[in-house]
């Protein structure tokens, strides 16, 4: 695969799965039971905002940069200002957190993070990024077959699922591995982004998925500009399956804000399944 995130670290895109990821981890902080973290896709942890690929691409500008000048933001996305700040020591943001960051500085120390990531060189920048937490660990593994087998039976869980979407089996490879980890441990939460470019290949996913699961499922749309290009990246979306309780606000006002203050007419939708 070519796909590398350094292009597009702290795009629009990470800030609607970011920020959900937060919200979703401060919504069951208050539970005192255990909380297994699964990443499927982990990527390299932190990305260096200042490096050629993320200058090349200018995402990271148009995202966290406009973002971090901006007023009125919703508190649903401070909380993911608020980490960026800190992982930047309160400066500009030169560094921008993946999830694998994010998670691991929001758990608690009886919960535990997962991150699989199959490159070697991602891995071990993701295994550097992990250092300062015991209770995370990074593997280089295909989470898509490790997510079900790493899945406890019993307990809180919630996967993170975000493939780079360049082989032709990601969606299906996606549904499966849902299915696989609700068969499992049926009270376990799935978090899925995924690319928006046409509405037909969105809503084939969703069909699949409701055939697949039994377990509620909430959809996110976050439409950058109108979907008339289906070769182009137009938005993104996420899927939320599981416990949706209190989900939906929020992304809401994630999803709204971003693609009316960040996108090029864009709009939002968000809606239960």
């Amino acid at each position: 695969m070519n796909y590398r995130h350094a292009f597009h670290a702290g795009n629009f895109a990470d800030l609607v799965k970011h920020a959900a990821l937060l919200q979703l981890l401060a919504r069951g902080a208050s539970d005192p039971a255990p909380l297994t973290v699964i990443d499927t896709h982990a990527g390299a942890g932190v990305y260096d905002l200042d490096s050629p690929e993320a200058q090349k691409s200018g995402e990271a500008a148009a995202g966290v940069g406009r973002l971090a000048e901006a007023r009125d933001v919703p508190a649903d996305l401070v909380r993911l200002l608020e980490a960026v700040s800190r992982l930047n020591g309160g400066g500009a943001a030169r560094r921008y957190p993946g999830s694998p960051w994010l998670a691991a500085q929001a758990l608690r120390r009886q919960d535990r993070y997962l991150g699989c990531e199959l490159r070697p060189a991602e891995h071990a920048a993701l295994g550097k990024a992990l250092k300062p937490w015991s209770n995370a660990e990074a593997v280089c593994a295909d989470g898509f077959a490790l997510a079900a087998e790493r899945c406890p039976r019993t307990g809180r869980v919630l996967v993170l699922i975000d493939p780079p979407f360049e082989r032709g089996d990601d969606y299906a490879q996606v549904t499966r591995t849902v299915a696989a980890v609700q068969r499992k441990n049926p009270a376990a939460q799935v978090l899925i982004w995924l690319p928006l470019k046409d509405l037909e290949t969105f809503d084939a996913f969703l069909r699949d998925l409701e055939d697949a699961v039994t377990a509620p499922i909430l959809a996110a749309e976050t439409r950058m500009r109108p979907l008339s290009d289906p070769l182009r990246m137009n938005g993104c979306a996420l899927v939320l399956v599981g416990d949706t309780h209190g989900a939906q606000d929020s992304l809401e006002r994630v999803c709204g804000w971003i693609a009316q203050i960040l996108g090029e007419g864009g709009s939002a939708r968000v809606y239960g399944l």
